[in-house]
């Protein structure tokens, strides 16, 4: 009993640690360019800090294991990098964008 108990509570921890897409609004897509100031390649998603002319943006990416598969490398997104991203903004968070691709170094990722 204590192991079903102690496994309910995991899984139920790790679904309130990941958010849902229905926050994000895929009715006003944007597509941002700048220069990447942080990253992290890390689970659940792995992200940029992208400075852009007029702000600096947390980019919500695809998993880790997701990106390396489709060839983009934890390396191509140093500090410094250039990069541009296409995705939807978050409805109450105006620096926020989840992205559906991004492109670094000429080459363009399918993140969904």
């Amino acid at each position: 009993m204590k192991r079903w108990f102690l496994l309910a509570a995991l899984v139920a921890t790790s679904a309130s640690a990941h958010h849902g897409w229905s926050e994000y609004n895929a009715d006003k897509p944007l597509t941002l360019s700048g220069t990447i100031e942080e990253s992290g390649y890390m689970q659940p998603h792995g992200f940029v800090r992208l400075k852009t002319a007029d702000k600096t943006w947390m980019v919500v990416l695809a998993p880790p294991g997701r990106m390396e598969n489709r060839g983009l490398p934890k390396e191509n997104l140093a500090v410094g990098t250039q990069a541009s991203v296409y995705g939807y903004p978050h409805r109450s968070n105006p620096t926020e964008l989840r992205a559906e691709r991004i492109t670094v170094k000429d080459k363009t990722t399918e993140l969904r």
